[in-house]
């Protein structure tokens, strides 16, 4: 994912983590599945830290939110569209109580190839320009280098 930012942004993963608050819909590692990688969280892990969420939500009073895999896109706008439908497209909505643009993106995980196949691959790149150009991606890596230090 961090690479996908760098190609589109020119940031890479450290000053994008200094710019941009990363947020997880459970903040609690849910351990492993049984057929290997990590386990989904499940209704009421995503539950208990909801109240997280919202907290940082009214604190931060995001004008963007990207939510990353079909779990955060579920969590943000209420249901989980396909994601040939809503990935390369600028949303608004209510993210608790907070109204923000929405630019949904693939989970970045090698166990799926969606993002690395048409019209994956495709959808992607233009949902990177689209956070690229928006408003709130500016503000939040102005003055950033490519190394993360702040430019001179």
């Amino acid at each position: 994912m961090f690479g996908w930012f760098q190609g589109a942004l020119g940031v890479d993963e450290a000053a994008f983590r200094a710019s941009v608050y990363i947020a997880a819909v459970a903040r609690c590692f849910p351990g492993k599945a049984p057929g290997g990688g990590d386990r989904r969280p499940d209704p009421g892990e995503i539950e208990r830290c909801r109240t997280y969420l919202a907290r940082e939500t009214e604190i931060l009073r995001p004008d963007l939110i990207l939510p990353v895999g079909t779990l955060a896109i579920a969590q943000v706008l209420g249901e989980s569209p396909p994601l040939v439908s809503i990935v390369g497209t600028v949303l608004r909505g209510r993210f608790h109580g907070r109204e923000a643009d929405i630019i949904p993106l693939p989970h970045p995980s090698g166990a799926s190839p969606w993002h690395r196949t048409e019209p994956g691959r495709t959808l992607l790149q233009t949902a990177l320009k689209r956070i690229a150009a928006h408003p709130a991606m500016r503000s939040a890596i102005a003055g950033v280098s490519v190394r993360g230090q702040h430019a001179e």
